[in-house]
């Protein structure tokens, strides 16, 4: 029995010496924010000055529900909030393209039919008397073919989406949006 624990303690030594080395290849780039992630966090981020959580995300939910969405989940003592969208992802082109490769290989080919929009808000407070609140919301956007599977998720990116959310927000808000 000791001579069976003594080879599996030697064993998991080892492997756990081979998942160390290992772990020092990989490269620092890798796990280095790009200059693009920076860009869209401030794309996607604006300070109010307000120390009323509460309200912001009030005002956050309801918008979010103004322009389609439904409420998924908020926790105001964690600042977050999330909702969800459907939508039909259905386009005419993609359709008659799967049609003609149908026709010319003989083999279906998946079409895009539906989409989930998802929208998160995370809020935090800023400065040292915390009388800010920075407001960052993410859309992204997962699209299903005609099988049920996933044939795309992705990320919204475009500036003008986040800054219609913005404007709108602050309207609501009765305050200004300021840049971080």
């Amino acid at each position: 029995m000791l001579h069976f624990t003594v080879r599996y303690t030697t064993l998991l030594f080892c492997v756990v010496c081979l998942m160390a080395c290992m772990a020092k290849n990989i490269p620092e780039e890798a796990l280095a924010l790009k200059q693009e992630s920076l860009q869209q966090r401030q794309i996607q981020t604006r300070r109010f000055e307000t120390a009323d959580e509460a309200r912001i995300l009030a005002a956050c939910a309801s918008l979010l529900q103004d322009i389609g969405f439904s409420i998924d989940e908020t926790e105001i003592k964690l600042g977050v909030l999330t909702a969800s969208k459907y939508r039909s992802a259905q386009d005419g082109k993609q359709i008659a393209a799967a049609v003609v490769l149908m026709v010319l290989l003989g083999v279906p080919i998946p079409i895009d039919t539906s989409q989930t929009m998802t929208a998160s808000v995370v809020t935090r407070p800023i400065g040292e008397d915390r009388k800010y609140y920075a407001v960052r919301v993410t859309f992204e956007r997962i699209v299903y073919d005609d099988r049920g599977l996933i044939s795309k998720r992705e990320s919204l990116t475009d500036p003008r989406m986040y800054q219609g959310f913005f404007e709108k927000l602050s309207k609501a808000l009765f305050l200004e949006a300021h840049e971080i």
